[in-house]
């Protein structure tokens, strides 16, 4: 024992300090000493008559530039400008505006972009919070600019009068530590904030992005991010300071793929730059191909999903780069190079740039082991100074160092979720903050309340997960509007036209305005309780006519626990979930002695409807294979088989991740209703589900898969289809191996079937075993089954109330389903197979390889492709990695459309 323990602590320690110290050695000796406008006039001093910079017809040499510089430098010292003085810049892009940022260097200040573009009351707080002592613009924007204190100067109506200083360069007494700039940001944290960067943050990313990339006067780099935004530092620059040319893109012009496109062909540029959603929108331009000078495209500001990376490497030949990185700690903090073939299901941020240390953290500030996930914190030579005249959130966001072997004194609190991988990249996850989880899902608060926001119809937008009924938390969202009230039904319609299912809110609450606390937050606490129209259009309420449909809204009303249900609402619609749906299947056979097959209330969620079927006097409802887990969508449907035990519940996860276009049916085992007999026979089996797929979809090409014992019967079904002469374009195999392969000779008694049920629930919720030996020892066979079962119930798997009458069912399925690994015989698939295989070794796989590629080798399928998914044999189609195996799964679906 002391030796496990021994060891144990030492595997702990050899972590940690890989965490901490090895993934994070990446000391440079970089020249720090220098200010950012210093590094730029050595490169002046280098290349005089290149070509700095270009907008549409204009250009000035390296040498036109600095002397343009340093009569603004010299202009601005004659009006108080020096260290630590803010100048505002309001202007538009142009060959201006890289003579004011530069200036303003110059002249010792640091400069604070606004965007003319942003709406007057957001430029009135920036120039009141600042305090910039000085404002350079334009004449034409003169009027866009609300009353403030700051000296104006209009840069092209009082050129004549700069221009009178001397080109030479002015002594700013500059230290590295001094403001570079203050970039506005704004985010969770209510208005905007500045966040205060230094010329030795600058000047250490900008040294770093050289090293990595090597630019030279050969290149030319597209500046088009606006200048708001951090990345445009870089942008302006990495480019002078290396002697390559900045080319200028129009007003608006970055919005505007086609022109981008005309620019980089025109201009022969090498360099650009994207956040990912308008890199989706340049590549679905048909001339994005023409782009043949780029050398390398850079993304960051959100999360680059990995369709948008495959996407790219089809039409464009270049080097794609992934950075991540906040405006608080000087643009970037960690770099990675996508590949054109990589295996990876996402996109990893990377490592850590020079000078920089990364931690993944739990809420203790102690490190997170590989694989599991923490918040961001970073430190380094990069990390701002600090908020603006916010000493306060200061002080909240960044932190003393409590790790004492760095020599970076302060940690800034991203509020940004990641993982490390083994090989010591870093994935990201998502934000912090407002983050929820319901019904298993994890769910942005912010993605939703974007998407809404963008309806014509609404102004503001706020979305909460309330558990009022302390039962389960619902998403409940609270909307202003304009001069039109959007009904409850559109905004769903377009909100499922844009997000999955499970992210759409169960009720809307309309406000005249968003209740807010004094320091402008939302006042989360104030938002009121919904009422029972906040649910549905109130006009659309119908009552109950007849004994059956009120018995259903009192049963409806107890499990969604809502008031006041219409005879005409959708189950899912208002609160129902899958785990609702058998509850109520279970009550409904209780008060009406009628058994409801999940597929038929999946296809009459509406208590009209279900009350119909009810009514029939004939008892017995047919019951079909095909579980309708997500019907609408214009692809072509994909039918997934039931693992052991025979339900298809495991499934509506990951159908819920897979988009709102990708139909989705289960293939239910038989034996849990009526009279139904458990086929014990794959063949048997996959006969029945080929009949039930060909009835519903006549014709193929198919697309079929399974999990674990699914994976088998999906094989067997694909070959029978291939008989019939039909075509199967995908065979997703969801890492099949069948314990019971591993151990043939083994009988299915009492013992082993005990066993495997343990097995089989445990995995519905990421455990191997749902309970221990030492737990079930003593009880009798008959009481080991019941035990297992009463605790999966408590474990969530199945509500109170479900299936308690039905334990034999689930039995009786399962030794089917068991009974059928013996018999099955293998035949060789003539098409091709895709495996997903989880990536961690399994407690009953004493070779993780011994899934279906191992069978594959043997009887020499036609062609195989095995795609890794992160988590174990059940835990990878649990959350978070059921995400990655739904994403997978789409781009697979979506490469055999």
């Amino acid at each position: 024992m002391q030796t496990i323990e021994f060891n144990s602590k030492n595997h702990h320690q050899s972590e940690q300090h890989q965490l901490l110290v090895e993934w994070n050695d990446t000391h440079r000796d970089y020249d720090l000493s220098q200010s950012l406008h210093e590094l730029i006039v050595a490169q002046v001093e280098q290349t005089p008559d290149a070509i700095a910079v270009k907008f549409a017809q204009q250009q000035l040499t390296y040498r036109e530039l600095n002397h343009k510089a340093n009569q603004l430098g010299h202009y601005l010292q004659t009006l108080g400008v020096k260290p630590e003085i803010l100048v505002g810049v309001c202007l538009e892009r142009s060959i201006e505006m890289v003579i004011c940022l530069l200036g303003i260097l110059k002249a010792g200040g640091a400069y604070v972009p606004i965007d003319p573009e942003y709406p007057q009351e957001r430029i009135a707080y920036m120039l009141e919070d600042s305090q910039v002592k000085v404002l350079l613009t334009q004449e034409k924007l003169l009027n866009q600019i609300p009353q403030h204190q700051a000296q104006t100067i209009c840069i092209d109506e009082e050129w004549k009068q700069i221009s009178i200083h001397p080109n030479t360069n002015p002594n700013s007494n500059i230290t590295p530590d001094n403001l570079a700039y203050v970039i506005y940001t704004s985010g969770s944290t209510g208005k905007p904030k500045g966040a205060m960067n230094t010329h030795k943050g600058i000047c250490n990313r900008l040294l770093w992005m050289q090293e990595e990339y090597q630019i030279d006067s050969t290149d030319s780099i597209l500046q088009k991010t606006p200048f708001s935004f951090d990345v445009s530092v870089w942008e302006f620059f990495w480019t002078l300071l290396t002697g390559a040319r900045l080319v200028i893109a129009k007003p608006g012009g970055h919005k505007d793929s086609a022109y981008l496109i005309n620019l980089i062909n025109q201009e022969k540029i090498t360099i650009v730059h994207f956040v990912p959603s308008m890199l989706q929108v340049f590549l679905e331009n048909r001339s994005v191909e023409k782009c043949t000078s780029l050398k390398k495209v850079i993304c960051s500001g959100e999360a680059l999903p990995i369709g948008l990376q495959n996407r790219f490497f089809q039409h464009l030949e270049c080097e794609l780069h992934n950075l991540y990185g906040p405006t608080e700690a000087a643009i970037d903090v960690t770099f990675w190079q996508c590949q054109k073939h990589s295996t990876l299901q996402s996109v990893p941020i990377g490592r850590p740039i020079a000078n920089t240390q990364i931690y993944i953290l739990d809420a203790d500030l102690q490190p997170v082991p590989i694989g599991e996930i923490g918040e961001i914190y970073i430190g380094g030579v990069g990390v701002a100074r600090g908020y603006f005249n916010r000493e306060e959130l200061t002080n909240e966001r960044f932190l003393v160092n409590p790790f004492p072997h760095s020599e970076f004194k302060r940690l800034y609190k991203t509020g940004d979720l990641a993982r490390y991988l083994s090989d010591g990249n870093i994935e990201y996850i998502g934000r912090a903050d407002y983050q929820v989880k319901i019904r298993g899902y994890r769910i942005e608060i912010g993605e939703i309340e974007n998407v809404l926001s963008s309806h014509p119809e609404v102004r503001d937008a706020v979305v909460i997960a309330r558990n009022d009924n302390a039962q389960e938390k619902q998403l409940v969202a609270y909307i202003t509007y304009n001069s039109i009230k959007p009904q409850l039904d559109n905004l769903r319609d377009f909100l499922k036209r844009k997000l999955p299912d499970f992210m759409i809110p169960s009720a809307f609450v309309m406000l005249e305005n968003i209740p807010l606390t004094p320091n402008g937050k939302v006042d989360r606490k104030a938002l009121p309780k919904p009422d029972v129209f906040s649910f549905r259009e109130s006009h659309n309420f119908v009552a109950p006519r007849n004994e059956i449909e009120a018995k259903l809204v009192q049963i409806w009303s107890d499990i969604l626990h809502l008031p006041k249900i219409g005879v005409t609402e959708n189950f899912f619609t208002i609160g129902g979930d899958s785990l609702k749906a058998l509850l109520l299947i279970s009550q409904i056979e209780q008060l009406f002695t009628k058994e409801i097959p999940l597929a038929r209330l999946l296809m009459n969620p509406v208590i009209e409807d279900l009350a119909k079927i009810i009514q029939d006097g004939n008892n017995h409802i047919h019951n079909s294979p095909l579980v309708p887990i997500k019907s609408k969508g214009n692809q072509q449907p994909f039918f997934c088989v039931h693992p052991a035990g025979g339900h298809v519940l495991c499934y509506f996860k990951l159908a819920g991740y897979m988009g709102n276009d990708q139909p989705f049916y289960g293939l239910q085992a038989q034996g849990f209703y009526g009279d139904e007999e458990p086929l014990t026979r794959v063949e048997d089996m996959a006969s029945l589900y080929v009949k039930t797929i060909r009835e519903f979809q006549p014709q193929g090409p198919y697309r079929i898969g399974g999990w674990s014992f699914g994976g088998v019967v999906a094989y067997e079904v694909a070959q029978q289809l291939y008989r019939q002469g039909q075509e199967v374009s995908l065979l997703a195999i969801l890492d099949s191996y069948v314990p019971i392969l591993l151990d043939e000779q083994k009988p299915i008694d009492d013992v082993y079937l005990v066993g495997v049920l343990s097995r089989v629930f445990g995995g519905m919720f990421g455990k191997d075993n749902l309970v221990t030996p030492e737990e079930i020892k003593d009880l009798t066979i008959e009481e080991k089954i019941n035990y297992i079962i009463d605790k999966s119930r408590k474990a969530g798997i199945f509500p109170p109330g479900v299936e308690r009458q039905n334990n034999r069912r689930i039995l009786d399925v399962l030794v089917g389903t068991l009974k059928a690994t013996y018999s099955y015989i293998r035949q060789p698939y003539p098409g091709k197979v895709t495996v997903f295989r989880a990536r961690e070794k399994h407690i009953m796989a004493p070779d993780p390889t011994l899934v279906w590629v191992e069978l594959f080798s043997v009887i020499a399928a036609k062609e195989i492709n095995i795609i890794d998914v992160p988590g174990n044999h059940y835990s990878f189609v649990l959350e978070p990695h059921v995400q990655v195996l739904a994403q997978c799964l789409k781009a697979c679906l979506d490469t055999n459309s």
